[in-house]
């Protein structure tokens, strides 16, 4: 965090001149509540559809976005997802990618949300304590010392007094929820009243922020509380849970999802209690009950798996980020990825008959300038005026260099090849709802009805039964079938033989993306994994290998021209051919497009500079879906 604070006084923050906010934006205001849904909208489907959403977005209320010019309102953010064009900090449009999303949430920091802007208004109290004085005066030093106390304090939960107002938060974020409100058109555009929990393992008791990330989104139903639960509350997230179980006897409804367990330190799925107590069936339920989906890919790259814990995956090396926050320290793997977590449960669960770990699966972006950027052709990173420009961002060579040869050893420089550069153009969460409103997506998420991608709307079903019948892939009403026979993704699926329960799969593919390469199921015991290919656009896979045959697909990189052939459609019935009937099982799909330029690669072709060498060139963007679980008969 110091590093990029730094970087942002060098980029120039403290030329900037903030819009002013005027008093009334700081306190509760009456907008239109369009959150109450008919008894059925238009394009209700018992089938249900597929709805894309970004469940992650920050603005100016959060404390790290404000310090790096960021000035775009809850208002802007919903704007952007529903179309239309804003400005960002550094001065250049952004239109979101492949049209308005479904669903939206913006998800500012808890803690201390909203300040910043107030210490930035001339006549408002906050303006006038010493630490704003230094927040915003032109001298670098002071800049840095006053924000960094703000983030130690996010860390260690010990509030700065002067300047934690509660009642400006709880004002602050009444406007927040008027906003989701506001915008939230049932059978269009959803919208959840949401913010984030900005819980940090620390690294060392250093006075800095860097360390584990322990974030939480936590999103409400319909009514939202009138304050938010934040670090200054309490730094553990098992606090958060009690608090939102609170909430729930009183009739407020609310789901939290962690973030970023790649960059956890292992902490996100480790096997004690966040005060090192031994796990239970108590502690699993209530984990579950709060927390029933993960996010599994973002910006700050995937947390799938890792190449360490899966060797035997040839695309485990995908979009690793493995920096802890604000530091260069690399992440500890174990305990830090959901392949291994989906692992850990299904151990527990034969061991001690419980699973804290039986979650869903979405991604987001975590935009902290009010838009994310889901293309790789048009991608600009995440922090405001940090990583606004590709050679901020490390894509191409800094001082207008030819070649990545001599590179110099700046702050610049190294945070790019550190964080920047390493980012991904990612992700987006799927569902499967009735409709599109509030009560039909958060019940998917509650049923863990959910997939998640790195950027392209790519669409998965998924379903697990004993038997399908043979001519249900080309039957008109296969997703009905599919329902009434077995189960969806999310779902146990009880053992009743010793045969291998049958698996349908149907992946389509954007149309403004790249074409389906091959659709895999990742089985995990609680000893094993495995990766099976189990359609293929260049035919059947293989028995012996269960691999699919190069398609011949590649890219041009000198015009990040794709070449070869895919699929649009591809859908298939598998059965396991190493099922056990004895041993819990959880099954997941992910889905791969052919390959495509990386960002990185879009943007130094662009400058007519050699791609970035140490990191990829291409990528395949894919999909994950919730996993379906397989539990023995007893």
């Amino acid at each position: 965090m110091r590093r990029l604070l730094a970087l942002a006084i060098a980029l120039g923050l403290t030329g900037c001149t903030a819009p002013q906010i005027d008093e009334a934006g700081l306190n509760p205001t009456a907008s239109a509540d369009n959150s109450i849904a008919p008894a059925q909208t238009p394009g209700y489907n018992s089938d249900r559809n597929a709805y894309f959403g970004d469940m992650h977005i920050h603005t100016r209320n959060s404390f790290d976005a404000y310090i790096f010019n960021v000035r775009r309102t809850p208002d802007d953010a919903y704007r952007f997802a529903k179309g239309e064009t804003i400005r960002h900090p550094a001065e250049f449009d952004m239109t979101i990618a492949g049209g308005p999303l479904d669903f939206y949430t913006v998800t500012d920091h808890a803690e201390y949300l909203g300040v910043l802007p107030a210490m930035n208004t001339p006549g408002n109290p906050l303006s006038e304590v010493a630490r704003a004085k230094d927040m915003f005066s032109s001298e670098p030093e002071k800049i840095q010392a006053a924000f960094q106390g703000v983030g130690t304090s996010v860390r260690t939960g010990e509030r700065i007094e002067d300047i934690y107002d509660e009642s400006l938060i709880n004002s602050v974020w009444a406007d927040t929820v008027a906003a989701a409100n506001q915008h939230n058109e049932p059978g269009k555009f959803t919208t959840f009243a949401a913010f984030e929990f900005t819980s940090v393992g620390t690294l060392a008791d250093d006075g800095t922020f860097g360390g584990a990330n322990l974030h939480r989104n936590v999103f409400f139903r319909g009514e939202a509380p009138v304050r938010v639960f934040s670090t200054l509350d309490s730094t553990n997230p098992e606090d958060l849970w009690d608090w939102m179980d609170g909430l729930r006897k009183a009739g407020i409804e609310s789901i939290a999802i962690p973030h970023n367990s790649n960059v956890s330190d292992g902490q996100m799925f480790r096997l004690e209690t966040f005060d090192g107590a031994p796990l239970s069936a108590d502690y699993a339920a209530q984990r579950m009950r709060n927390e029933p989906l993960v996010e599994v890919t973002q910006v700050k790259g995937t947390s799938e798996t890792h190449p360490e814990l899966s060797p035997n995956d040839e695309w485990a090396d995908f979009e690793i980020y493995d920096r802890l926050l604000g530091v260069y320290t690399v992440s500890r793997t174990e305990g830090s990825y959901v392949r291994q977590a989906y692992q850990r449960g299904l151990e527990l669960a034969e061991e001690r008959g419980f699973n804290p770990f039986h979650f869903g699966l979405v991604g987001a972006s975590d935009s902290h300038v009010a838009g994310g950027s889901f293309a790789e052709s048009d991608y600009w990173s995440k922090i405001g005026i940090v990583d606004g420009t590709p050679v901020t961002r490390g894509s191409i060579p800094a001082s207008g260099a030819p070649d990545w040869s001599d590179q110099p050893d700046s702050l610049q420089v190294n945070n790019a090849r550190e964080w920047f550069s390493r980012w991904s153009a990612s992700g987006l969460t799927g569902v499967w709802a009735e409709e599109n409103t509030r009560d039909s997506i958060f019940d998917a998420f509650r049923r863990k009805e959910t997939f998640s991608t790195t950027g392209p709307r790519i669409k998965i079903r998924f379903f697990a039964a004993d038997a399908f019948g043979k001519d249900i892939l080309k039957a008109p009403d296969l997703v009905a079938r599919a329902y009434k026979a077995g189960v969806s993704m999310g779902s146990d699926l009880m053992g009743q033989s010793k045969a291998s329960p049958e698996f349908l799969v149907w992946a389509q593919r954007d149309p403004g993306s790249a074409p389906l390469q091959r659709v895999q199921i990742v089985k995990v015991t609680r000893q094993t994994e495995t990766v099976f290919d189990v359609a293929c656009a260049s035919g059947a896979p293989d028995a012996s290998t269960h691999r699919c045959a190069d398609n011949g697909a590649g890219v041009e990189l000198t015009t990040c021209t794709p070449t070869g052939e895919g699929a649009a459609d591809l859908r298939t019935l598998w059965r396991d051919p190493e099922f056990k009937a004895s041993e819990h099982a959880a099954y997941y799909v992910r889905v791969l497009e052919n390959p495509t330029c990386r960002w990185s690669t879009w943007e130094a072709m662009r400058n007519g500079t050699p791609p970035r060498p140490d990191v990829a060139a291409t990528i395949q963007e894919r999909a994950y879906t919730s996993p379906i679980w397989y539990i023995p008969a007893n």
